[in-house]
């Protein structure tokens, strides 16, 4: 016959072995899937400013704000979406306009002085996660429309190259 008062509590550590592993999976699978989504959301930043800068003069400043998803005009600073993200830290790189093709570079900074850092929303690590400029690249490079050349009709010139969005 087992003794009864010597397995009292028994369920209780039992739970706590398997609760602190599978609170860990759980919070590993949401830091994961944050990651994840920061991921695709940095690609899409750029790839919407590269659009924007095909078609806007260059050095307008219209294609950062569009790739921090700014859409009321710049009045943001940061982006909505994408926690810490700035329009300082999206670069765009024209090539010479002479050079055919011509493209526009856009690339999201992540060095590790100035450049975007993800923050984890539960410290696994203890501090924000970087990456790497060596290991990701968030870059798009599409072929330029007009490299902000302002097309002329007869009869009159055409008027300057506007990109409001």
């Amino acid at each position: 016959m087992i003794n009864k008062h010597k397995q009292k509590g028994a369920e209780i550590v039992e739970f706590a072995m398997i609760a602190l592993l599978f609170f860990a999976m759980l919070f590993a699978v949401i830091e994961f899937s944050r990651a994840l989504f920061v991921w695709n959301a940095l690609t899409e930043a750029t790839r919407r400013a590269a659009r924007m800068a095909v078609v806007c003069p260059v050095g307008s400043p219209i294609p950062a704000q569009v790739a921090i998803f700014d859409v009321i005009g710049g009045t943001l600073g940061t982006s909505p979406i994408i926690a810490n993200l700035t329009p300082a830290m999206v670069v765009v790189n024209y090539s010479d306009a002479s050079a055919n093709p011509a493209f526009v570079q856009v690339s999201i900074d992540v060095s590790a002085e100035t450049g975007y850092k993800h923050t984890l929303l539960i410290p696994l690590w203890g501090g924000p996660l970087t990456f790497s400029p060596a290991t990701i690249a968030f870059t798009t490079t599409l072929y330029s429309e007009s490299l902000g050349a302002v097309p002329t009709y007869p009869p009159a010139p055409a008027a300057a190259t506007n990109c409001k969005f």
